[in-house]
């Protein structure tokens, strides 16, 4: 980087890449450090990570509680939308990065810092998901992104740095496997699940147990949404990371939200990973369920349309664009009548669900009953039939074979 650097804000996490990263910077850029670390719910001692930033060199250290934020503004409109990436991976790490680096700009901003600094590898999603936060929301600052420019090789080489210069680190070379957290989720990847093949060990898991070792009995639990916002649990009003939190103990009780996949990186690779998302898995379940009774048929197949481009948006790191601007807008009319309540069973790893009720509901048992009823001629349902299937004879007369 051939611009001079003065100050950096660095999204810091105190684990072993950033640990690294911040006392690279200083030694290489020769500047100021302003560690960032959020709170995301990942149930962390932060002030025990401010005290290893300043350990390792940083010359100010920022702690922001972002739980309530990260759960009402990205999880919730993710629910909404029913957005999943591919082979079922809901999103927890993506969400969270599109905020962390929001922040970190304005704190960047509010200190006179003219750089920032992420620690995601150049092989990764992340990068580009915060990279291209910053620029949208301040293009004028320089971006340093160590894994991109350093000599190191690999996590075991960092781990031997980290060594020699006695930062502690939570990984050692016999468990090398990383995973990032948050109240969303958790995911884990590297290491030995760097083989597609290897079932990972059940000591691995911290946010739910076996579904072999949940209870014998199912527990079940009422979800409200209004305007396809979660809003009570049980008939009790909570905040949105309480509520979520509450969501995460009894999923993860009951074994609900383990999903193993190999999906294809933004970059080009395909990539293990594993993921624990016990209240996130719920929620889905729950919202479809509120939909399925109070969307208009041709609203839902309008959403669903945009589902999985909502899903790549988020995946890819597109959060501040003009196109999710749009999609944004579209979702919230969209939600506009899903209010009511589901009843979800879980069980041994199943989340099923069992009753949805609605005070804006569709669902008209006049209509749908089998038993006599008043309203249907069933005589009509023929000349439907008839038009709809129009296309096919006239195909078939014209084009015999």
């Amino acid at each position: 980087m051939s611009r001079k650097i003065n100050k950096v804000v660095l999204a810091y996490s105190g684990g072993l890449d950033t640990s690294v990263i911040l006392k690279w910077i200083k030694e290489e850029y020769q500047c100021q450090v302003i560690a960032f670390a959020a709170d995301l719910g990942q149930g962390e001692d932060l002030k025990e990570v401010e005290q290893k930033a300043y350990a390792t060199g940083a010359d100010k250290v920022y702690i922001s509680d972002l739980k309530e934020e990260f759960v009402r503004d990205y999880v919730f409109p993710a629910v909404m939308a029913n957005a999943v990436y591919e082979a079922g991976y809901l999103l927890g790490t993506s969400l969270a990065r599109p905020l962390i680096a929001q922040r970190q700009v304005a704190i960047a901003e509010a200190e006179g810092a003219d750089a920032v600094a992420h620690g995601a590898t150049g092989k990764g999603n992340d990068q580009v998901r915060f990279e291209l936060t910053y620029m949208a929301l301040n293009p004028h600052l320089a971006i340093i992104a160590p894994w991109r420019d350093w000599s190191f090789n690999s996590r075991a080489d960092l781990i031997q740095y980290a060594e020699t210069h006695g930062i502690p680190v939570p990984v050692t070379k016999e468990k090398p496997y990383s995973s990032d957290a948050n109240l969303f989720h958790i995911s884990f990847e590297g290491g030995i699940l760097e083989d597609p093949d290897n079932e990972p060990a059940e000591d691995m898991f911290v946010m739910s147990v076996s579904p072999e070792k949940a209870p014998d009995k199912p527990t079940y639990v009422e979800i409200d949404f209004d305007s396809g916002i979660p809003v009570k649990v049980d008939g009790r009003v909570m905040p949105p990371a309480l509520l979520l939190a509450h969501l995460n103990e009894l999923g993860g009780a009951n074994g609900i939200g383990r999903v193993d996949v190999v999906e294809n990186r933004y970059v080009g690779m395909k990539s293990r990973g594993v993921y624990e998302t016990p209240g996130g898995t719920i929620l889905q379940a729950a919202h479809r369920a509120v939909e399925s009774i109070t969307m208009d048929r041709e609203v839902m197949r309008l959403r669903d349309s945009m589902s999985v481009k909502f899903a790549e948006l988020i995946y890819y790191g597109y959060w501040f664009t003009p196109e999710m601007r749009v999609m944004r807008r579209m979702l919230d009319e969209s939600q506009v009548n899903v209010t009511g309540t589901a009843r979800i069973k879980l069980y041994k790893g199943n989340c099923t669900v069992v009753g949805r009720r609605s005070p804006r509901s569709l669902y008209s048992s006049d209509y749908a009953t089998f038993e006599k009823d008043t309203v249907y001629r069933q005589k009509d349902a023929e000349g439907f039939i008839r038009l709809n299937g129009l296309r096919l004879k006239i195909n078939r007369l014209i084009r015999p074979e």
